[in-house]
């Protein structure tokens, strides 16, 4: 099926069904204080609102900052964003640092942690009281793990032709979101392969465990590692969800329907545990409901099919009602080697990845395959670069990681060589080039490398990180912010301060009434 896909593709004109892509970057960075511990400051108001501010917000923490791009159409234009938004936030934040890894370090207990204020209005209510939730159903410790998400979406212009190609009748936008559902599918099922080549967190700060008993071997009193671990942060010991399991409530991913239906079931299917916890008690609320998920958000995965809500819509009914317009990847972890945790040849690989996902056959998921996938995720997480390590197929025999890797690498070939049409040079080959070097030696891939400089510097997880956090600010601070770009990150972070004012000032209901009117959307 691929090479049947590929061959009008190479037929067309696959600049112009290409050339309108877009691309986005969302960076997550803890702010610490010099001294490694999370920080007890709220989000600077230098930075503008982290309720309505499009580009410099915060995720679960005060101190868990994000950097969003808008969609681009190239690698190099989302990065020199990416980059332009850390120069801007460096001045900001006084002598903190932005931590270099996904992981975080150090951390004394829940209480360290401060849960992310979103102004007085309803919905910086909600925002918050949601978080809330996460903080008395998992813990807040493991809510302030940071990664990299990749959004990526192609135009009307390939689906259209893609769509004509298939010999498909539906409607555009349906034929759009099947198409994208069976990207997510693959997705899964060769998600793996993520980790392994790009995977960066294989030690974890013991401040992290918190006391809890692992099975990761003890690097120093401090740290703890899997000597062939690539992604502590995609394996249990990192931000799972368990209760959807344990509660019966499996998401969907065979289409769009049985998507939204699943989705939207967990969020109103209650649990025992959660109701024992009270939704508002004296007063103040602990979690916004009961139910196996608050709101949709709250449900974990590795990629998820995105339809910006208008206003305070529900993201289900945005699916339900404009279908997908692109697909979020969450599974990348930080490269603590990198200032920006992420590098232009790694994009252009995950958009080579991402079109063999799409354009390859992707039946749909059935119990078993979806417990295979967990599986090899959770193996490649914790002992991924084992050599000898062996992963499940739902309809071929077990094979080695190393065998399956090269295999699905050399179908990547035609692909990059698409994408390479009308580009200086070939750096879509090139990218793919460096990661089959990678599987050919595991001890360039990102989680060796760290575990390497730990090992020759003699230095634990937290050491590295820091010294890796302290030369990425004195990078951002080489250069300073041209007065261009400085003058359009200050203009953003005014008009969001005047953003939030106006939706305080705007608001004519209790909050209750306004969690009501939010949960009875249909």
């Amino acid at each position: 099926m691929l090479d049947s896909r590929l061959t009008p593709l190479f037929n067309a004109d696959p600049r112009s069904l290409f050339k309108d892509r877009l691309l986005g970057l969302e960076r997550e960075a803890v702010r610490v204080a010099p001294d490694g511990y999370i920080s007890q400051i709220p989000h600077p108001s230098t930075l503008g609102s982290a309720l309505t501010h499009p580009y410099i917000t915060t995720d679960y923490s005060e101190a868990l900052l994000e950097v969003i791009t808008p969609p681009l159409s190239t690698p190099d234009a989302t990065l020199r964003f990416l980059d332009d938004a850390h120069r801007f936030v460096y001045p900001r934040i006084g002598d903190e640092l932005l931590w270099s890894a996904s992981m975080p370090c150090i951390l004394a207990g829940e209480a360290s942690i401060p849960i992310a204020a979103y102004g007085r209005s309803n919905l910086g209510q909600m925002k918050h009281v949601y978080r809330r939730g996460l903080a008395w159903r998992y813990g807040r410790i493991m809510q302030v793990i940071a990664g990299i998400h990749f959004n990526f979406s192609l135009s009307d212009t390939f689906w259209a032709a893609f769509q004509e190609w298939e010999g498909d009748r539906r409607s555009l936008q349906d034929f759009r979101s099947e198409s994208y559902f069976g990207l997510i599918r693959n997705l899964q099922r060769f998600g793996w392969l993520m980790l392994y080549l790009f995977g960066a967190s294989p030690a974890v700060c013991k401040s992290f465990l918190d006391g809890k008993s692992t099975t990761l071997q003890e690097f120093d009193d401090h740290t703890c590692y899997g000597p062939y671990a690539t992604s502590l942060r995609m394996s249990n010991v990192g931000y799972t969800n368990r209760t959807e399991k344990k509660s019966g409530v499996n998401i969907c991913y065979n289409s769009l329907p049985e998507y939204v239906a699943s989705l939207t079931q967990a969020t109103l299917t209650p649990w025992p545990p959660y109701e024992h916890i009270g939704v508002k008690v004296n007063g103040e609320y602990r979690q916004l409901n009961a139910n196996v998920l608050q709101i949709e958000n709250e449900y974990y995965a590795s990629m998820r099919p995105k339809q910006p809500p208008l206003g305070n819509e529900k993201p289900a009914l945005a699916l339900q009602r404009r279908g997908v317009q692109y697909v979020e990847l969450r599974s990348v972890d930080i490269n603590p080697l990198e200032p920006l945790g992420v590098n232009a040849p790694q994009l252009r690989f995950l958009e080579v990845f991402l079109l063999f996902c799409l354009l390859n056959e992707s039946p749909p998921l059935d119990a078993e395959e979806r417990r295979m996938i967990d599986d090899n995720q959770m193996n490649v997480a914790l002992t991924g670069r084992d050599p000898v390590l062996v992963l499940n197929r739902r309809r071929d025999p077990p094979l080695c990681l190393r065998v399956w890797a090269g295999e699905i690498l050399e179908q990547l070939t035609p692909i990059s060589a698409l994408l390479d049409i009308g580009e200086n040079g070939r750096p879509y080959a090139a990218a793919c080039a460096e990661q089959t070097e990678v599987l050919a030696n595991p001890d360039c891939s990102p989680s060796a490398r760290i575990l390497a400089e730990m090992q020759t510097r003699g230095e634990n997880f937290f050491c590295c990180a820091r010294r890796l956090s302290e030369q990425h600010r004195r990078h951002f601070e080489g250069r300073p912010l041209a007065e261009d770009r400085e003058q359009f990150f200050i203009e953003a972070a005014k008009r969001s301060l005047l953003e939030q004012q106006k939706i305080e000032a705007g608001d004519a209901i209790s909050f209750d009434e306004f969690l009501r009117g939010y949960f009875a959307q249909v």
